[in-house]
């Protein structure tokens, strides 16, 4: 724990100043919409011209526009393991990208973002890409599947184990796989193939997408997946549905909500491999299926603020749009993805992107809109997804216990866009942990090649240390730790600092 001097230094301008609850009446519903490889620069409302988002655009112009938000890692699941949890993931271990048959990461006894908001009373679901692990190892997909979801704090859950390039490539509703037929079980191994199974690495006649580097394995829908699997027919999904299916099943949720306060985690899958939107998608941006999953993506957002403008619960409800990490061109599939990007720059003026130690691999859209409460702007306050949690319990009055959230803060001021004061620093996990508090960003020491050849992302490696001044060298081109090594020092220090707590969010 935290001593009084070490709080003092960490803890955010205007965090220990208290803030009134809300009335109980006016809890808002909130609907979280979490985006899948979306860049900073890859959305009309951040500067994006080849490819237009409206709904998106519109949810910006009734909301805060954040320019300095970021998830916690430039990777899927620990992004989504730290906004549920309050804590960085790096601290956790096996909180790294999960297989598809991975067990449950998110303990079931301790506290987290949907069990306090279901204990304030709020009725809490999840619809869309999970990643955080099902099961204690060893899933049966053809049983109950426990601990999952339902365990951890949300009442319903309609979701895809892991990601649309893993199997098992089915979804499951509470605790069980979705239409399965018992007499065609599932099968899925993550070590070596299923008896003779086609695969996309043996039997590449059979894809209609194929594969650039890895994700040749188990065939479903004529794409070759990461991982082995067979039976489940019945089951299986169908990715060119699959984003009306989520709208389907998380409007489905708000409709079964009415009377109470709720909240909606929506983890959308676009704009991540494989890459195949709907039909009425198809050369929507002409930039191949990456720019037209965009507009799905947009559509969906619409779709769902349409569905509360329709059932009156626009004005006081909450809704979040983010990414889990920065942007990815080709991360597995040869899709026209690099050959039709054009001009376009989906990390926007930033360098990077998924999986980088520079400010793309963590530095993504964030918009919020509360029209009862938010009044529509930009901001650059400095917020992360992990301060969701201990924001949300500061907006209802929720004391968190000593060991809840222990990586959050309260920004709810800079979240409902009342102050420009957000965090004062914030660390970044990549490859390594980078830490930026006021102008400056240090990414330390990471020997390492220069560039990931397979995605061709710039990963911020370095033998020594490095430090940027982001307030004027937001592209992190301009290396100054041979000038400042005081800087480099502070910052350092810091980071131990942080690294050796097991808490850094201030007491209540």
């Amino acid at each position: 724990m935290l001593n009084r001097r070490t709080f003092l230094t960490l803890a955010p301008a205007g965090a220990l100043a208290a803030r009134p609850a809300l009335a109980a009446e006016s809890r808002p519903n909130i609907v979280l919409i979490y985006a899948d490889d979306i860049g900073y620069g890859d959305l009309s409302c951040y500067g994006a011209t080849r490819v237009q988002t409206p709904n998106l655009d519109r949810l910006a112009k009734a909301g805060v526009r954040f320019t300095d938000a970021h998830s916690s890692s430039a990777t899927c699941t620990p992004s989504r393991y730290s906004m549920l949890t309050g804590e960085y993931a790096w601290r956790k271990k096996g909180t790294g990208v999960l297989p598809g048959d991975a067990r449950l990461i998110l303990d079931p006894a301790r506290p987290n973002l949907p069990r306090m908001l279901q204990s304030a009373g709020y009725r809490t679901g999840v619809v869309g890409k999970w990643h955080l692990g099902l099961g204690s190892g060893n899933v049966d997909w053809n049983a109950e599947i426990k601990p999952g979801p339902l365990e951890v704090g949300f009442d319903s859950a309609f979701l895809m184990p892991a990601t649309g390039d893993r199997v098992p490539c089915v979804y499951v509703k509470d605790r069980r796989v979705l239409n399965l037929d018992p007499q065609d079980p599932i099968r899925v191994d993550y070590t070596k193939p299923i008896a003779d199974e086609p695969t996309g690495a043996k039997n590449p006649e059979l894809l209609r997408m194929r594969p650039s580097h890895g994700h040749d394995m188990a065939i479903v829908n004529g794409v070759s997946r990461i991982g082995y699997m067979t039976g489940g027919r019945a089951a299986l999904w169908n990715d060119e549905t699959m984003a009306a299916t989520f709208v389907d099943a998380g409007t489905k949720f708000i409709d079964e909500s009415r009377g109470k306060p709720f909240f909606l985690y929506f983890a959308t899958h676009d704009i991540h491999v494989p890459r195949l939107p709907n039909p009425q998608f198809s050369g929507k941006t002409g930039m191949g299926p990456r720019g037209d999953a965009i507009a799905e993506l947009d559509w969906t957002v619409g779709r769902l603020l349409d569905h509360l403008d329709r059932r009156g619960l626009t004005r006081n409800t909450l809704v979040l749009f983010s990414s889990d990490n920065g942007p990815v061109v080709d991360d597995g599939y040869i899709d026209q993805a690099v050959e039709k990007l054009g001009d376009h720059r989906p990390a926007g003026p930033l360098r990077g992107g998924k999986y980088s130690n520079f400010e793309a691999g963590t530095r993504v859209p964030l918009i919020a809109r509360w029209p009862a409460r938010i009044k529509p702007g930009v901001s650059d306050a400095l917020i992360g997804q992990h301060d969701f949690y201990a924001s949300f319990a500061a907006l209802l009055g929720h004391k968190l216990t000593e060991d809840a959230a222990p990586d959050s803060f309260n920004v709810l001021p800079a979240l409902l866009g009342e102050s420009r004061q957000g965090r004062e620093w914030i660390v970044e996990h990549a490859r390594a942990l980078s830490i930026r508090k006021g102008e400056y960003k240090m990414i330390e020491a990471n020997p390492g090649p220069a560039i990931q050849r397979n995605t061709n992302t710039e990963l911020g490696t370095g033998s020594a240390p490095q430090l940027y001044r982001v307030s004027q060298d937001l592209g992190e081109k301009n290396d100054l730790a041979a000038q400042m090594p005081d800087q480099v020092k502070e910052l350092r220090n810091l980071l131990d600092t942080v690294k050796s707590q097991t808490r850094t969010r201030p007491a209540n």
